[in-house]
């Protein structure tokens, strides 16, 4: 099957094309390959190229959206929009990677976010990303939606990949103790993507690992899994609170999630985030960028 991938230079994209490239014919396609944002451009490659499937894994980030929120409307919901339009006249199925952060964190500790929230996002990342979830599904009736959230692993320039080397190189760290969400695992995000595929059942998934965590919560349990005394911890995990930091974007206090479709497909929820975590440092992969 040939497939598409665009944004096929980021953290995501590459994951996918590494899980993909050995049993299916797989076109990469980068921000210089194609600019989602122009629909002449998107329809002219897609239509010659012709995938019978597209991923989409571009997006603006959640800072780079409140600096400049018409590139993030451009991006996260033309973009969006333009890619699954293309899919759909050709018959193509369509893959969209979505976020937490279309959820306020305004709810009860204890509970997750399942399809059944009403998504209110507080922020212009959120807001444009549920705006691009709510295009894509008007003009692709072949589409499923991913939301994720916190994805850590090999060559993302974020706390949960980047605390992991500090660790490991004794580098001290500040963690946010006040906000919680599900972290992933972007070896498991991918392949549970693909099992979802394979079902063709389209809807919104939400793909995370299991149980939820803090930024202080992450950074402790590599910290363990990484032999640190107490006395280590102390000295190289400093804990803080989310208005110590200046964030452009608001962020919301309490995502965590779970999917409902994917135990109504028969799919069992994904592993522990805790298992997850120690996989990926065992496997070095973490340590060595």
């Amino acid at each position: 099957m040939k497939i598409a991938i665009v944004g096929a230079g980021g953290f995501v994209g590459k994951e996918f094309i590494r899980h993909l490239s050995n049993n299916h014919y797989v076109l990469p396609l980068t921000h210089s390959d194609l600019d989602i944002t122009n629909v002449q451009e998107v329809r002219r490659i897609i239509f010659n190229q012709r995938p019978a499937l597209i991923i989409n894994c571009a997006v603006l980030g959640v800072d780079a959206c409140e600096l400049n929120p018409s590139l993030a409307w451009s991006v996260n919901v033309s973009g969006a929009e333009n890619l699954a339009g293309a899919a759909a006249a050709i018959d193509a199925e369509f893959l969209h990677l979505s976020t937490n952060y279309v959820f306020d964190g305004n709810r009860e500790r204890g509970s997750f976010y399942t399809l059944a929230d009403t998504p209110t996002p507080i922020n212009v990342y959120g807001r444009t990303k549920l705006a691009g979830e709510q295009a894509v599904r008007v003009v692709s009736p072949k589409c499923f939606i991913i939301r994720t959230s916190w994805v850590f692993g090999v060559g993302k320039e974020n706390f949960f990949s980047t605390a992991l080397r500090s660790l490991n190189a004794a580098k001290k760290i500040c963690a946010i103790t006040d906000v919680w969400a599900s972290a992933t695992y972007v070896r498991d995000l991918v392949a549970r993507a693909i099992e979802i595929l394979f079902h063709h059942h389209y809807s919104t998934y939400h793909v995370v690992n299991n149980g939820l965590c803090s930024y202080y919560d992450f950074a402790l349990e590599a910290a363990c899994m990484f032999k640190m005394s107490n006395e280590e911890l102390e000295q190289l995990i400093e804990p803080v609170k989310l208005f110590e930091f200046r964030h452009n974007a608001a962020r919301p206090r309490y995502t965590p999630m779970r999917c409902t479709v994917s135990e109504e497909i028969g799919l069992a929820p994904l592993r522990d985030w805790r298992t997850a975590l120690a996989e990926c440092i065992h496997d070095n992969g973490c340590l060595n960028q």
